[in-house]
């Protein structure tokens, strides 16, 4: 911090309780905000910024669809939730070398389990870490660039075309899940990386939630 050796300082929380060695066990847990002042009442010169982090209910995930695709009256919902399932799909297949496969199978029979929207693609595929971010609700593809297992790095952004299926549907990162739990009460994604062995699964459910 710059401080020379004969400067005094204290470290404070924002509510100006002082760090000490008795409660810094219990606060370096916390991911408190601390300030470094010269005394405790110091006045601040800046603004300061603190970064939160908290999990949204469950509920903001499995409801969402719903109110994403009955909010649109007057318009049938089902093939614009199908059209987001797809696009995951579409943008997958966007750097193969060969033909492009997507297929959409409806499945109803029972033996088999629960009735299910099944939509296989040959595409790039995701790794465990592709999946996680996948999964995580608002995580925009555009702004998954710095990491560099994105799902869609290297993605060029189309030109915007209303309603279209060009890959650039679902950018604020949740229109995948909103149309999973319009259609259904779980998400199953099962992928196997491009040149890896390893096949990664990852299970969003209602039941589990």
């Amino acid at each position: 911090f710059g401080i020379s050796s004969n400067e005094t300082f204290v470290i404070t929380t924002t509510n100006r309780m002082e760090i000490t060695e008795d409660n810094f066990s219990k606060l370096v847990h916390d991911g408190v905000t601390l300030y470094l002042l010269q005394s405790v009442d110091q006045m601040l010169l800046l603004a300061t910024k603190e970064r939160i982090e908290f999990l949204p209910h469950y509920d903001t995930l499995v409801k969402s669809g719903m109110y994403e695709y009955y909010a649109s009256e007057g318009q049938n919902p089902l093939p614009f939730a199908l059209a987001e399932l797809i696009d995951n799909s579409l943008s997958a297949t966007s750097q193969n070398s060969g033909i492009r496969s997507i297929q959409i199978k409806l499945l109803f029979d029972d033996s088999q389990g629960k009735p299910a929207v099944a939509v296989i693609d040959n595409g790039s595929g995701m790794t465990s870490k592709q999946l996680n971010n996948w999964a995580v609700y608002r995580l925009s593809k555009f702004t998954r660039q710095g990491d560099f297992e994105s799902d869609h790095s290297g993605y060029v952004r189309p030109l915007p075309v209303p309603r279209s299926l060009n890959s650039d549907i679902s950018y604020f990162g949740v229109g995948g899940k909103q149309a999973v739990f319009f259609v259904g009460q779980c998400a199953r994604m099962i992928s196997k990386p491009a040149g890896s062995q390893d096949v990664h699964e990852l299970v969003l459910s209602k039941e589990d939630f």
